[in-house]
């Protein structure tokens, strides 16, 4: 996903293709990443996924509580 926050849209489906952003963040701009970088890139963006899902489910668990 990109970090730089300024929200273009392009590259971010293959983590990095043709975008500012590679895997692991900014690593400055290139077109094509190895597999290696591309699988590193998917298991952090999982991760990431994981930790937002959990989040996301504490927040509903707090506001079902103060129903």
């Amino acid at each position: 996903m990109c970090q730089m926050g300024h929200g273009h849209g392009h590259g971010h489906g293959l983590m990095g293709h043709g975008c500012c952003c590679g895997p692991g963040g900014f690593r400055g701009w290139r077109r094509f990443i190895t597999p290696a970088e591309e699988m590193e890139g998917l298991l952090n963006y999982k991760d990431q996924l994981q930790k937002e899902l959990a989040g996301v489910e504490t927040r509903l668990k707090e506001l079902k509580g103060k129903k």
